[in-house]
């Protein structure tokens, strides 16, 4: 029996960029997709054929067993013919970078050790201090501006980018260049925020902007991991310029995409959730109140805010055998689409999933993925948003949207680019 295929004319706007800034449109079309074809083909020109995962069982199935369903041998997010051509022409791999989740076991594992010690709770829990001082700066500097304030680009971008750079050894004077860096590459389509002058809609303008970013972070970084060989500070700069892989240094191209992860995905996810949160809340005033009068809803608003957000909203695997899914048989070859956010506002896994709801428990949601691949520093990140929220929620009377706001417009990596509010102090 041949598989199901998806209409092109439903699930092309899923390959679409643009279509990722209309939150609406999104969740319309994915709670189709879950309803009427939930784990079928998709056949959109241009790109190979790809099996479309929008339930949150299959996706934790798939992505629980590395060793069926590789991140390596194929480029790890939505890319077209041309663009996965074109990636293999300039690097020789699928894909520009070599980071942490385009690597396979025993490779990924190996090189996730060198890091990991630093973000177990028991290690990120002593930065506590630091990360509540840079918050209170935030938001005194947030005050300085208001009542009026983009949250998004006054706050929710730069807090914890100050956070993770500074962990990472770069310098504020550089947190500026690494901001526009990630933008570049995790919304190289957003006519805000991508590359000034480039043309996304051109494959082969998109491999030149994913090479400048490689490009610009091998120039950046490379002096300070010659500098942090020779004189080593304990920064993560440091700890992953002297880390060894079966007792070599790391490959550079694999060292600097350690980098460039890390100066990227390390806080622009949380941006992304932080963003959401305030735009949640600026909509629902009974919510602010809800927080304030029992904080220690809080921690449950972080993890409904991460649901709700789920800023990384797609990978994609290969299977390495056949495999049956639900009843459907996956040939070895064939390529999956894992909608994270469609997993996280799966019918069948929450209650009321299009309900916001801080006191939802359990929240098993996987907006920090699942398995081995889950995400290093979702602790960190945690705590970022959770002493964000504990030092501004007390002081706010009221806050509502001062405007329309914005998303990004990114298929990948996707969150609020423009959050404009007004507020009153207690």
């Amino acid at each position: 029996m041949s598989a199901p295929l998806i209409p092109v004319e439903l699930i092309a706007p899923a390959f679409n960029p643009a279509t990722f800034g209309q939150r609406g449109v999104v969740h319309d079309l994915f709670t189709r997709l879950r309803r009427d074809y939930p784990l079928a083909k998709a056949e959109v020109p241009g790109f190979d054929p790809h099996w479309i995962v929008t339930k949150y069982n299959d996706l934790r199935e798939i992505t629980r067993q590395d060793n069926l369903f590789h991140n390596a041998d194929r480029s790890k997010t939505l890319a077209s013919q041309i663009a996965e051509q074109m990636m293999r022409q300039y690097s020789g791999m699928p894909t520009i970078f070599k980071t942490l989740v385009h690597m396979d076991e025993p490779e990924h594992m190996d090189h996730r050790a060198v890091t990991q010690p630093l973000f177990y709770p028991q290690n990120v829990v002593k930065l506590q201090d630091d990360i509540r001082a840079t918050a209170r700066r935030y938001i005194a500097q947030m005050f300085d501006k208001g009542p009026e304030v983009d949250f998004a680009g006054d706050v929710a971008f730069p807090y914890p980018a100050e956070v993770v750079l500074t962990l990472l050894g770069v310098p504020k004077e550089d947190h500026g260049l690494m901001l526009d860096l990630t933008h570049w590459l995790f919304t190289y389509a957003d006519p805000d925020l991508g590359r000034p002058g480039s043309d996304p809609t051109n494959p082969e303008e998109i491999i030149k902007t994913w090479d400048i970013v490689y490009s610009k972070f091998r120039e950046y970084y490379l002096p300070m991991v010659a500098e942090r060989r020779a004189r080593p500070t304990g920064d993560v700069t440091s700890v992953i310029a002297n880390g060894l892989i079966n007792g070599q240094p790391m490959d550079e191209r694999n060292m600097i995409s350690y980098l460039v992860i890390a100066s990227t995905a390390g806080h622009d996810t949380t941006s992304a959730t932080t963003a959401t949160g305030m735009w949640v809340l600026a909509e629902r005033p009974e919510l602010l109140k809800q927080l304030q009068e029992n904080p220690k809803l809080i921690p449950g608003f972080v993890e409904e805010t991460i649901r709700w957000a789920t800023p990384v909203q797609q990978f994609v695997r290969s299977a390495v055998e056949d495999y049956t899914l639900s009843g459907q048989q996956i040939k070895k070859g064939d390529l999956l689409y894992l909608s994270y956010i469609s997993a996280n506002r799966d019918e069948d896994m929450f209650k009321d999933p299009f309900t916001f709801d801080p006191t939802r428990s359990p929240n098993r949601h996987i907006g920090f993925g699942y398995g081995n691949h889950n995400c290093l520093g979702q602790h960190l990140a945690r705590l970022e948003m959770k002493i964000l929220w504990e030092e501004l929620l007390p002081k706010l009377a009221s806050v509502g949207m001062n405007g329309e706001g914005k998303m990004a417009e990114s298929e990948f990596v996707c969150g609020p680019k423009y959050v404009p509010i007004r507020y009153r102090l207690q």
